[in-house]
Parts: C-alpha cells; sequence; structure tokens
C-alpha cells in the first residue's frame, strides 16, 4: 500500500512537470520562489539599507531585479537550453554566464542612472565594485543552472513517454498489419493460386513461391531492426501488390522506385503500408475497367516522397481512407511522433481516383 502510495505521488509531480495545463501554475510557483529568494538575498547582503529612495523609485528598486533577473531566466529556458539539448555544452554554460555579467550591467546602469539621483540617503561607497560583481555572478549562476536542470528533467520525461507511446504505436500497427495481410485466409488464397498455377505454369508457381517466402520473411523478421532501407520496402510493396494480383481477376497495379540511393536510405518499416492496404481494399471495378492501384517512391533534396492512388467508385460520395478505422489514424499520430512538424501528408479525393502523397525526412534514420 505504502507503494502504491509513493507511486502515486510520482505520478501526480511528473504530471505537474510535463503537462500543459500547470505550464501557468509552474510558471507562478517559479516566480514567486524567485520573490523569496530575492529577497533572501536582500537580507543576506544587507542590501535593505540601500532601499531609501523618494516617492515609487523604491518600489521600482525593488522591481528592477526582479525583471532582470526574471528575464535572464526565462531566455536561458526558451533560447539558450536547445543550445544544450543540441549537445552544445560549453558554448552553453559561457552563454549563460554572458547572460548574467549583461543582466547585471544592465540592472547597474539602471539603478546608477535613473534610480540612484532619487535616493533620500546618499549610496555608500562600495570598497570593491569588481568584488561585489562577482560574487553576484557567481550566486546566480546555480540558480540558472537549477532552472536548467528542472527544464531538463522535463524534457526527459516527455522523450521518454514520447517514445514509449512510439513504441506502442509501432507494435500495435505491426500486429495489425500481421493479422490483416497475413492471416490464415489470406494464405489459404495464395496457396490455392499456387496450385492451380503448378499445373497450368509450374515456372509462374514457382515464381510466386518466392514472392510469397520474401514477403512473410520481410514481416516476420526484418521488421525487428527497427529501420528498412527504402529499397526493401519498395520489393516489399511490389511483392504485396502482385501477391494480390493474383487474388483478383481485374487488378492491375504500377510500381516505380528510384535505385540510386535507396539502398543506402533508411526509414522506420511499414510507413507506407497502411496506405497501399487502404488502396488496395478500396480500389473498385470502373465500367469494366481493371482496378488500379499506383505507387511512386522517390528522394528529393532529403525527403523521401511516398505518392501511392488508387481508383474508385464515383458514386460513392465517402473517403475510404476516412472510413478506414484506426489504421490512418494510427500513422498519422507515428508520423507526428517520428518526425513531429517536419512531415507532409497531402490526401485528395477526386471522383474516380484516390490520392495520397506523404513526404518524410531521412537523415534522421540514414546510416
Amino acid at each position: 500500500m505504502s507503494k502504491n502510495r509513493i507511486n502515486e505521488k510520482n505520478s501526480k509531480i511528473i504530471r505537474f512537470l510535463t503537462e500543459s495545463r500547470y505550464r501557468t501554475l509552474r510558471h507562478i510557483i517559479l516566480l514567486v520562489a524567485f520573490v523569496m529568494l530575492h529577497q533572501s538575498a536582500r537580507t543576506l547582503f544587507n542590501l535593505e539599507q540601500d532601499c531609501n529612495f523618494r516617492g515609487i523609485y523604491g518600489i521600482l528598486d525593488e522591481l528592477l531585479p526582479f525583471f532582470i533577473f526574471t528575464g535572464i531566466l526565462y531566455i536561458n529556458i526558451y533560447l539558450l537550453m536547445p543550445l544544450f539539448f543540441n549537445g552544445k555544452y560549453l558554448q552553453y554554460f559561457w552563454l549563460v554566464v554572458i547572460l548574467i555579467m549583461m543582466g547585471l550591467l544592465v540592472m547597474h546602469y539602471v539603478s546608477d542612472t535613473f534610480l540612484d539621483p532619487h535616493r533620500i540617503i546618499p549610496k555608500p561607497d562600495k570598497l570593491n565594485n569588481a568584488a561585489e560583481f562577482l560574487s553576484a555572478t557567481i550566486f546566480i549562476i546555480p540558480i540558472v543552472l537549477a532552472t536548467s536542470a528542472a527544464r531538463l528533467m522535463q524534457k526527459w520525461i516527455k522523450d521518454r513517454d514520447r517514445i514509449n507511446e512510439l513504441n506502442t504505436i509501432t507494435v500495435n500497427m505491426e500486429l495489425t498489419a500481421l493479422k490483416n495481410q497475413i492471416n490464415p485466409h489470406f494464405l489459404f488464397n495464395m496457396l490455392n493460386n499456387v496450385n492451380m498455377l503448378v499445373q497450368t505454369s509450374p515456372g509462374k508457381a514457382s515464381s510466386v513461391i518466392i514472392k510469397l517466402s520474401e514477403f512473410l520473411r520481410y514481416q516476420l523478421y526484418e521488421n525487428e531492426s527497427g529501420t528498412a532501407s527504402v529499397m526493401d520496402e519498395c520489393t516489399f510493396l511490389s511483392n504485396f501488390l502482385n501477391l494480390e494480383k493474383l487474388r483478383r481477376d481485374n487488378f492491375n497495379f504500377t510500381i516505380s522506385c528510384e535505385t540510386a540511393r535507396m539502398a543506402r536510405i533508411h526509414i522506420p518499416p511499414n510507413l507506407f503500408t497502411t496506405f497501399v492496404e487502404n488502396a488496395i481494399k478500396h480500389s473498385v471495378d470502373l465500367s469494366g475497367n481493371e482496378a488500379f492501384v499506383g505507387i511512386s517512391i522517390t528522394v528529393n533534396e532529403g525527403y523521401v516522397v511516398f505518392s501511392c492512388t488508387n481508383s474508385q467508385n464515383p458514386e460513392d460520395n465517402f473517403s475510404p481512407h476516412e472510413n478506414g478505422g484506426l489504421g490512418l489514424a494510427n500513422i498519422k499520430r507515428r508520423l507526428e511522433l517520428l518526425y513531429g512538424s517536419t512531415y507532409s501528408l497531402e490526401i485528395s479525393n477526386e471522383r474516380t481516383s484516390y490520392n495520397v502523397t506523404l513526404s518524410i525526412p531521412y537523415d534522421v534514420y540514414n546510416n
């Protein structure tokens, strides 16, 4: 029971640190903590004696360090921390030190220029301004780094949750793909087709068996690595379409892949499979013509561009991909987790065709 309470408490802390709905409260707590620390510092360094000003200038003297140091904290969090996240640790540290020194210089300049002339009691001479400046810098650095540590922990928690969610979605998609593609009914039809081809065209039957073997091997083994070359994906889709063609008498397809660099470019496996599955499932015969699926995969300026077109009945008023259930929703979520805003997905629903164009960056996964 005690362990469950500890886990529940830790879970609440994690939610408070990471969830957007607590953002305002987190910032309020940060600012209140800074005000309390600021007041403690003034007491520690005996600065109350310098606060004898006329009128509103005493309040301005109290607020000036608060605004300066708040600016330092937020500049560090939103402008400098990305350098740390990108591995530029030394550059980040020196920029933090420079930022603090510049903030202190600005504070002293504003105080000396605009506030000190309004003192009731003249400001006492300082014995060593350089030593005071260095002490203030050393005092502030740990405070700024403490906020950096909190930001770093927040990012670590978010990245961990993001990776866990990505792994869960990936596993679910792969299991769904296996159930949809490699099920007993599918294999039963394939074996029946092969049996018929053995009698009429043994050479073609042998080719089909090889394609089916490659199809099964790719699905069951090669996906475990977490990445696959674009060429392997292209070969897999070609085998998939060839096997589907055996099942349907009135079905045709084209697939075009650039071969120059695709063997060296790696992407997460099965990114395109859901779109091809939907295209095959919803392609229909049009006025006696063959149902059609066309696929193109190209490489263009750091992006892999996948295009898929399938025929559809002009009398249908719905989008087959929007009614495809969780498949498209899962692949969209997976793309968001993998690429954030760096990918593009365009879907156009024409009268007799359905078109999908997906562009994904490949430099992250390029070996």
